[in-house]
C-alpha cells in the first residue's frame, strides 16, 4: 500500500552550483566547466543523474538550456562529447519552469510551466514529498528560495580559476547572510572541490561568544 499524503516525507531541495574561486557562475570566452572537467567529476555527474531529481529553473535559464540542449542534439557543434551528452540528457529529466512570460505548452520535453509565485509553489512541492528537488542555474530563483528558508542543502563544485576579467553572473550578489554547516567534501580529479552544506539564513551577524 502506498503512503498517504500525511505519511510522505517532505521533499528535499538542493541548490547545486558550479563556481569559480572568485564567485562567478561562468566566464566569457571560456568553455563549459572552464575546460576542467575530468573523469572522476563526470562519473559523479552520471551518479547524480540517477537520483531522479526534479529540476527547478527560471525563464532565462530555460531558454538558454533548452537552446543548448537542442543544438547539442542536432549536431553537438561547439560542445565536447561530455557536454553534449549532459545537455541532451536533460530532455528526459522532469523540469519545473517558473515564469510569467513563457506560455504552455513548453517545447522542451518533460517541462512543466508554473506561472504563480515560485516560493509558494516550491513550498507546496516540498510538502507533497514528491521526490528530491534541485535548482538548475537560475541564480535569481536560487536566491529567493534560500532567503525563504526552503533550501535543505547548498552544494558547490569549486573550479580552480579566477575570472576577474571575464567572469559573468556573480553568484552571491543579493544573498542574505547565511551560516553553513559542512556535511560533505571531496576532491575530483585532483583539482575540483565539492563542498556541501546545510544552510541557515541569518537575520544579522551571528552573536560573538
Amino acid at each position: 500500500m502506498g503512503a498517504t499524503p500525511a505519511e510522505r516525507s517532505p521533499a528535499t531541495l538542493m541548490v547545486d552550483l558550479i563556481i569559480s574561486l572568485d564567485g562567478y557562475a561562468s566566464a566569457e570566452g571560456w568553455p563549459g566547466w572552464w575546460g576542467l572537467e575530468g573523469p572522476e567529476y563526470l562519473a559523479w555527474l552520471d551518479q547524480e543523474a540517477a537520483k531522479n531529481y526534479t529540476f527547478l529553473l527560471g525563464a532565462n535559464t530555460y531558454r538558454l538550456m533548452y537552446g543548448m540542449s537542442a543544438q547539442a542534439a542536432a549536431d553537438r557543434t561547439g560542445f565536447s562529447a561530455e557536454e553534449g551528452a549532459s545537455l541532451t540528457g536533460l530532455a528526459a529529466v522532469p523540469k519545473m519552469v517558473f515564469s510569467s512570460t513563457l506560455r504552455a505548452p513548453l517545447d522542451w520535453p518533460n517541462s512543466t510551466l508554473v506561472t504563480g509565485d515560485a516560493v509558494e509553489a516550491v513550498r507546496d512541492l516540498k510538502r507533497t514529498g514528491t521526490g528530491p528537488l534541485s535548482t538548475l542555474g537560475s541564480l535569481r530563483l536560487t536566491r529567493s528560495l534560500l532567503a525563504a528558508g526552503l533550501v535543505d542543502r547548498f552544494r558547490l563544485v569549486v573550479f580552480p580559476v579566477i575570472t576577474g576579467a571575464t567572469g559573468r553572473e556573480r553568484i552571491y550578489d543579493g544573498y542574505p547572510d547565511v551560516m553553513l554547516e559542512m556535511v560533505e567534501s571531496k576532491t575530483f580529479d585532483g583539482r575540483l572541490q565539492l563542498l556541501e552544506y546545510v544552510p541557515t539564513v541569518l537575520t544579522g551577524p551571528p552573536s560573538s561568544r
